[in-house]
C-alpha cells in the first residue's frame, strides 16, 4: 500500500514539475524581480546612485495625480463589458448545446471565428468600423452625430463602450468553446432525469445546467477580468489612430508603461505592476472560492 502510494505521489510530482518551471520562470521569479526593484530608488541627474528607497515608489505611484483616474477608467470599462461577456458566454452556450448535431457545431464555429482576429488584426477590423468616412455602418455614425473617428472614440463616455464592442467581439468566441465543453460533461443521464421530472427546457438551463458548470463561469470570468486590468494595446493604439485626443495613460498599465519610458522611474514601474497584481489576485481568489473553480468534484 506505501509502495502504491509512493508510486502515485513521484508520478503526480512528474506531471506537475513542468507547470512549477513555468510558474518559476514566468510568475514567482519576475514578482520576486518586480518586488526587488520597487524597493529600489530610482537614479536622478543629481544623484544617479541606486540602493535601497524603501516604499518610496509605491508612494510615488499612490500620489501620482493619474493613478485613480487610470483605476476608474478600468472599471468604467469592466462594469460595462465583464457583464455583457459573460451573459453572451454562458447564453450562447446554452443555446449551442440545446441545439445538438450539425447546425450546433456550425454555430459554434461560427462564433468561434472572431477569435482567429486577435490582437492588431482585431484592431485593424475596429479602425475600419470606427471610421465613418470607411465604415460599413457610416450611417448609424452619421445618425448619432459622429462625423470622424476621433469624435467616435475621444467623445467623453464613448471609450468604455468602444473597448466593450472590441474585446467581446475578440473573446466571445473562444470562450463559448471552454463553456460548451463543461456543457458537454454533463451525463446524459442528469438531463435525462430532468426531464423525466417534468423540467422544461429553460429549467434544465436554470436549475441543472448553470449549477454544474459554474467552474466553467467562474474561470472565464476569473481570465476575463485579468484581461481587463491588463488593458494596454486598444488605448494606446486608439489614441494614436484619433490624434492624440486621449489621455496618454488611459490605463494602469500605460500610466506603468509611462513611469518606466517615458519618466525613466523603473522602481515606480515596478510597484504599479505589484498594485495590480494584488488587486487582481484578491479579486481572483474571490471568484475561485464563490464559483468552487478548484472545489473537489463529488464522488
Amino acid at each position: 500500500m506505501r509502495a502504491a502510494r509512493s508510486s502515485e505521489a513521484r508520478g503526480a510530482w512528474i506531471l506537475l514539475s513542468p507547470y512549477v518551471v513555468l510558474l518559476l520562470v514566468g510568475g514567482v521569479i519576475p514578482v520576486g524581480y518586480a518586488l526587488k526593484t520597487a524597493l529600489e530608488k530610482p537614479p536622478t541627474p543629481l544623484d544617479p546612485s541606486t540602493g535601497f528607497g524603501g516604499v518610496a515608489s509605491f508612494r510615488t505611484v499612490f500620489t501620482d495625480y493619474r493613478f485613480l483616474d487610470t483605476f476608474q477608467n478600468v472599471f468604467a470599462t469592466l462594469v460595462i463589458w465583464l457583464p455583457i461577456m459573460m451573459i453572451g458566454i454562458v447564453g450562447l452556450a446554452l443555446l449551442i448545446h440545446a441545439s445538438p448535431g450539425r447546425f450546433g457545431s456550425a454555430m459554434r464555429f461560427v462564433y468561434y471565428i472572431p477569435g482567429a482576429l486577435a490582437g492588431i488584426a482585431n484592431f485593424v477590423l475596429w479602425v475600419y468600423l470606427l471610421n465613418p468616412g470607411q465604415s460599413p455602418i457610416e450611417g448609424f455614425w452619421h445618425a448619432v452625430g459622429v462625423e470622424t473617428i476621433k469624435q467616435a472614440v475621444a467623445s467623453p463616455g464613448n471609450l468604455p463602450f468602444v473597448l466593450t464592442a472590441m474585446m467581446f467581439f475578440q473573446g466571445v468566441g473562444s470562450w463559448i468553446v471552454v463553456v460548451n465543453g463543461g456543457l458537454n460533461g454533463i451525463p446524459d443521464d442528469t438531463l435525462e432525469a430532468a426531464a423525466l421530472d417534468g423540467a422544461g427546457a429553460w429549467q434544465v438551463a436554470w436549475h441543472v445546467k448553470l449549477p454544474i458548470i459554474r467552474p466553467w463561469i467562474g474561470y472565464a470570468a476569473l481570465m476575463n477580468l485579468a484581461y481587463g486590468f491588463q488593458l494596454f494595446l486598444e488605448p494606446q493604439l486608439l489614441d494614436q489612430v484619433a490624434s492624440n485626443a486621449l489621455p496618454d495613460q488611459w490605463t494602469p498599465t500605460q500610466l506603468g508603461y509611462a513611469f518606466a519610458f517615458s519618466n525613466y522611474n523603473f522602481p515606480a514601474a515596478a510597484a504599479m505592476s505589484l498594485i495590480l497584481l494584488v488587486i487582481t489576485l484578491g479579486i481572483g481568489l474571490l471568484i475561485v472560492f464563490r464559483s468552487g473553480l478548484f472545489g473537489k468534484e463529488d464522488s
